[in-house]
């Protein structure tokens, strides 16, 4: 049993380990404002003195840390949220020609309800 539980405290020391080195050198190479040589000596000290390093890192550059992963967390998000769909410039005339189109049966009636929707600038098709 008590070996058990110290394979597995092992084990969990052994994953933090690699995490906070992988965290620590992403962070690195996110940060724009410093150079290459400072980013360099912050890896060799990171191999060799990992603890210390990880450790002295997070005080060091703690607030930037959390700035850097907010950016790159909100990078791909600003274009999709920008999206709003908007009503037709003739909406009478985008859903007469959907309806022309439901008559002669090139559409189905849900497509239609879609069309119009969209025509009259609803968010949500079929709203």
């Amino acid at each position: 049993m008590s070996v058990f539980f110290w394979w597995i405290l092992w084990a969990f020391y052994f994953f933090a380990y690699f995490y906070v080195i992988f965290f620590v050198i992403r962070d690195l190479f996110r940060d724009d404002k410093l150079n290459g040589w400072l980013k360099a000596l912050w890896i060799i000290l990171l191999i060799f003195v990992p603890f210390l390093t990880g450790l002295i890192y997070v005080i060091a550059r703690g607030n930037g840390i959390a700035e850097r992963e907010y950016a790159a967390r909100s990078y791909g998000v600003a274009e999709s949220d920008d999206y709003t769909p908007t009503a037709s410039a003739d909406p009478a005339g985008d859903i007469a020609k959907a309806q022309a189109l439901l008559e002669s049966g090139a559409i189905s009636q849900g497509e239609f309800d879609a069309l119009k929707s969209k025509a009259l600038g609803n968010k949500y098709y079929g709203a």
